[in-house]
């Protein structure tokens, strides 16, 4: 049984065939899914899909390209139809029973844009709302470290329950992580053959502190490397991991799924 902790099936790259897609999920082992927000439309759809489906849930936020939005609207108000978020709007989205996680949220210095500035003064906002309803956070973490990791020390460090998404550093970047209790978030990135640093982190890390993701439609695995990634191709990530591990790929999933309801605070089935 799988747990895919971090998808996007409201992109639109699944615009065409979503529903079949999602209905071949059970017959590929993917018991259970979070539709991960990225900016006001993508936190609602993910919520919408939540409610369609059953073994779906949703995080709700604001990724740090996007975080532009609540700068164009009030911090604390929003007006019913505006395009804009607001923490008002989000505080509202975390309040929905199937809302699991604050996120993705965080800060992402690959692009020149949003100002880093925003970024880090949104980042702390959303975090400091995630603390405040006890809520777990999914952190996007792409070309700043040092500052990733600074923010969350200010805000509260080890208060805070929270998995680095897609995560990219080294071992000692890990090591700073695990050490505070995170999560790392593993995916099709560690199939890859230039991805030395990222297996090494596999390696090092515990069992204990591993989520399977996706990010699906982004970064599909080898030997689909460059299509569209979906949660069925997990089984291929869970085997890479395993190799690095040297434990069994059953071993590797049967961690995977409990980790996955502990960090998000969900009920672990009888399944």
């Amino acid at each position: 049984m799988i747990f895919d902790t971090h998808a996007h099936y409201d992109d639109e790259a699944f615009q065409a065939d979503r529903a079949e897609v999602l209905n071949e999920l059970s017959a590929s082992g993917i018991r259970r899914v979070v539709n991960v927000g990225a900016n006001r439309e993508s936190t609602e759809n993910s919520l919408k899909l939540a409610e369609e489906y059953d073994f779906f849930y949703a995080a709700a936020g604001v990724h740090p390209s996007d975080t532009a939005e609540f700068e164009r609207s009030p911090e604390e108000t929003i007006r019913e139809g505006e395009p804009a978020a607001s923490l008002d709007w989000l505080r509202r989205c975390l309040r929905h029973p199937k809302a699991v996680a604050v996120g993705e949220i965080g800060l992402d210095y690959h692009w020149n844009e949003p100002d880093r500035e925003i970024q880090k003064k949104w980042f702390s906002a959303q975090l400091t709302l995630a603390k405040a309803l006890q809520k777990p956070v999914i952190i996007h973490s792409r070309d700043a470290a040092k500052d990733t990791l600074d923010l969350i020390r200010e805000a509260g460090g080890p208060d805070f329950s929270m998995v680095i998404h897609c995560f990219s550093y080294g071992v000692e970047m890990a090591r700073e992580y695990l050490n505070m209790g995170y999560y790392l978030g593993i995916g099709g990135v560690v199939t890859f053959a230039n991805a030395k640093k990222l297996k090494e982190v596999v390696s090092y890390m515990p069992l204990d502190r591993l989520l399977l993701e996706t990010d699906c439609p982004y970064l599909a695995p080898v030997p689909h490397r460059g299509k569209r990634n979906w949660s069925g191709y997990l089984p291929g990530v869970i085997q890479a991991i395993a190799g690095l591990k040297q434990v069994s790929p059953e071993t590797v999933e049967q961690a995977a799924w409990e980790n996955a309801f502990r960090f998000y605070r969900l009920p672990q089935p009888r399944e």
